[in-house]
């Protein structure tokens, strides 16, 4: 087969596979894209919020880097022993002062948490 034959061979595929659509799959999408209208309306209705996947940006990446197991361990180290430090001054004190140190030992055993479920 000669090189300008394989031309327009391949034109002539790459042109049937780009052809306008059939009338029946243009019918099949307006009712698949009203569909999708329903759905969305019903979720918004519901106070349901779309999470999309994106793929993560270059600096996301780099962040993600930087919170390597052996760091994740270090602030791990580092939160218990505040936790620790507040825990002996929230004995100590009384009334509002004892509120405040309750509620950074909430914060302190959320982190903590979530440093543990990243090891």
């Amino acid at each position: 087969m000669k090189t300008s034959d394989l031309k327009s061979s391949i034109k002539e595929k790459i042109m049937g596979m780009l052809s306008e659509a059939t009338p029946e799959e243009v019918e099949n999408q307006k009712k698949y894209n009203s569909e999708l209208e329903k759905t969305a309306k019903l979720k918004q209705a519901a106070g349901i919020k779309e999470e999309e996947d994106d793929e993560p940006t270059k600096s996301q990446l780099k962040g993600a880097s930087k919170d390597s197991i052996a760091n994740i361990a270090t602030k791990l180290q580092q939160t218990t022993k505040e936790m620790k430090s507040t825990v002996n001054k929230w004995k100590t004190s009384e009334g509002e002062e004892k509120q405040k140190l309750r509620d950074k030992l909430l914060k302190l055993t959320n982190i903590k948490k979530e440093l543990e479920s990243m090891l």
